[in-house]
C-alpha cells in the first residue's frame, strides 16, 4: 500500500514480514507466561488464563483498534481510516502472515484449555476472548464497523 506520497511501502506492516518475527512473537508470549506463572498467588490454570486475556487484549487493542500508521507524516492516504489488520499485505486475505495473526490466539486458546482442564469458567472467558479477537480478522468484516464502533 503506498501511502503519504512517498512512493514506499506501508512501515506500519511491512515489519510482519521480516526474517524471525514469528519466532519472536512466540517467544513474546512465552516470556509473558513464564512472568506471569512466575506470581505466586497464580495458579496455572489461572496464569494461562491471564496470558490468553492479555494477549488477546493486545490484539484487540493494536491490530483492530488502532487506525492509521504512527511513523508517517499527517497525509496518511487510506490508512488514515484503517486498522492495523486491514492494512497488512495490503488487504490481500489468506496470506501467511495473515494466517499467522489468526492462527496464534486460536493456538494460545487451546493451549489454555489444555492446561484449565476445560473448568467450566476458564472456557467461558477464553472463549469469549477469542471470538472477540478472531471474529474483526473474517474476511467478511474486512473494513466494515458493527454498531459504528471504530467509525472515526
Amino acid at each position: 500500500m503506498h501511502v503519504g506520497g512517498h512512493g514506499g511501502a506501508n512501515p506500519n506492516t511491512t515489519w510482519l514480514k521480516s526474517r524471525g518475527m514469528w519466532l519472536s512473537y512466540i517467544l513474546g508470549i512465552l516470556v509473558l507466561h513464564l512472568i506471569i506463572l512466575s506470581v505466586p498467588i497464580l495458579s496455572v490454570a489461572m496464569a494461562w488464563t491471564v496470558t490468553n486475556l492479555i494477549h488477546n487484549l493486545c490484539h484487540l487493542i493494536f491490530l483492530h483498534s488502532l487506525k492509521g500508521a504512527p511513523w508517517i507524516p499527517q497525509d496518511q492516504g487510506d490508512c488514515r481510516s484503517l486498522t492495523h489488520w486491514e492494512q497488512i499485505d495490503d488487504g490481500t486475505q489468506f496470506t501467511k502472515t495473515r494466517k499467522f495473526l489468526f492462527a496464534a490466539p486460536i493456538v494460545l486458546f487451546l493451549l489454555t484449555c489444555f492446561y484449565t482442564k476445560n473448568d467450566t469458567s476458564h472456557f467461558i472467558v477464553n472463549l469469549i476472548s477469542l471470538v472477540i479477537v478472531t471474529v474483526p480478522k473474517l474476511p467478511q468484516l474486512h473494513r466494515v464497523r458493527i454498531f459504528g464502533i471504530n467509525k472515526y
